[in-house]
């Protein structure tokens, strides 16, 4: 392997001192060392460190704390300990007012990095903090397996397939947090047959805990390996008796190895069909898969933040790109003339008419597709829109749809985004046709690197 002069002396295990000068987009800590960039997880700006190489690559280094010589002031001295063994904790042992700064700045890193047109310019307001800041999360995907005989369920090692069985987490609600454990120990109890991966056998393999933080309920989805449900009965008995909170139960097939965490088919073993939330004085009814903010009392704040954005009125036909179970369009529907919404995700747009009807709201239409084929389709079929918000995945938004967007350019562009770097690549086509007046981070999830962005954009 060809390496620069600089790094070719180095090897794993080399060890030198460090001082950390700025966070990285990921949220590591970064220093140099030699001119040579050096990555260091859970390491601050500001500390100085003695750093060991895990990782020499041709024009960079991965490294780790070996010894922290002088902790920076932006330290969280109280960092619970689980931060070290699990994910979605990465930015624990930074102070909450700290996290809320290196946010910005993460967002900057990815403009920078990306170098949309005149991004050195663009307004970036502070992030606006989490109500909570622990114990916030309203959903949890807990991993159930067999290993050497006992039964472990709760969270993967950061960056490895090995499961931590998980009592307590910082991040989540207390109610999902016992009933998950409560449901362990009736899997136990029952003997129900949990995925093995060494052998690849047993039927659960995950279990699925969201919370309706309005009405208090937990809507379970057990994810299994095979359409077969031993003891179902008994353990649906049981959860019913023990976890009255529990108002809905579910079963996923998901028989493959290497997929995502869901297949296709979904079927309700038990109790209503939809778990329901309050957003804005809105109720909205989700199933299972159902895409729903993680962080219920913030989602509030942010739908808040992107009607301000928008500055809906009565003249503007709104399309909802990747709307979901139309959250953001049903919010807006009143300040509008009309509301377009398009998801991928079928029983999403099902739950979205389901919505509209709930919220009494007649003045939206919903298509299920990718938005970067249903949106020109509506184009050529005369349909006019003047005002759009996305809200994509962490992927971004679709080149074919940036390319739509920007060769039929709107009044009124806002961009949701919960990735700073894929937001940064898609603002250099977008700028093209579209004006930055402001960006707003959010903080949806407090502890970790995660920062959610909404973009303010208009016709240049």
């Amino acid at each position: 392997m060809h390496t620069n002069n600089i790094t070719k002396d180095l090897k794993v295990g080399d060890r030198f001192p460090l001082t950390i000068k700025r966070i990285g987009i990921n949220g590591e800590g970064i220093g140099f060392f030699k001119h040579v960039i050096v990555f260091v997880p859970k390491a601050v700006p500001e500390d100085v460190i003695v750093c060991e190489i895990t990782d020499v690559h041709d024009r960079f280094l991965n490294g780790r704390i070996h010894k922290i010589r002088k902790a920076s002031p932006f330290r969280n001295p109280d960092a619970p300990k689980l931060a070290d063994e699990v994910g979605g904790l990465e930015f624990a042992h930074i102070n909450y007012q700290d996290q809320l700064h290196f946010k910005s700045n993460i967002l900057r890193e990815s403009l920078e990095k990306y170098k949309p047109y005149a991004h050195e310019k663009y307004m970036i307001k502070p992030t606006v903090g989490s109500v909570q800041q622990e114990k916030y999360r309203n959903k949890a995907q807990f991993p159930i397996q067999e290993i050497d005989g006992e039964i472990r369920c709760g969270l993967y090692k950061t960056g490895t397939q090995e499961l931590v069985d998980l009592k307590e987490m910082p991040t989540q609600m207390d109610l999902t947090m016992n009933a998950m454990r409560k449901i362990v120990q009736m899997v136990k109890d029952l003997g129900i047959p949990v995925f093995n991966p060494e052998q690849k056998s047993g039927i659960l393999s995950m279990i699925v805990i969201r919370e309706s933080v309005e009405f208090n309920q937990l809507q379970i989805t057990f994810i299994t390996r095979s359409p077969k449900f031993v003891k179902e009965h008994q353990l649906i008995e049981r959860i019913q008796k023990e976890i009255p909170e529990v108002s809905s139960i579910s079963q996923n097939i998901n028989k493959e190895d290497k997929a995502g965490v869901w297949g296709d088919e979904t079927k309700l073993l038990w109790g209503d069909k939809y778990l329901q939330e309050d957003i804005n004085g809105y109720l909205f009814n989700f199933s299972p898969r159902a895409f729903l903010q993680l962080n219920s009392l913030q989602t509030d704040k942010l739908y808040d933040l992107v009607t301000q954005a928008l500055e809906p009125n009565q003249r503007d036909i709104l399309l909802d790109a990747y709307c979901g179970v139309g959250t953001i369009g049903i919010t807006m529907a009143e300040k509008v003339k009309h509301v377009y919404g398009i998801e991928i995700i079928p029983e999403a747009i099902e739950d979205a008419k389901a919505n509209a009807k709930l919220n009494e709201v007649e003045n939206a239409d919903y298509y299920v597709g990718s938005t970067d084929e249903v949106y020109p389709q509506l184009l050529k079929d005369g349909k006019e829109v003047n005002a759009i918000v996305v809200d994509p995945p962490r992927t971004g938004l679709d080149s074919k749809l940036v390319t739509t967007l920007v060769k039929n350019p709107v009044n009124k562009l806002v961009y949701v985004s919960c990735n700073p770097s894929t937001l940064a690549k898609d603002l250099v086509l977008l700028t093209d046709q579209y004006r930055v007046v402001y960006l707003q981070p959010v903080d949806m999830f407090p502890q970790t690197p995660h920062v959610e962005t909404i973009v303010k954009m208009v016709r240049r």
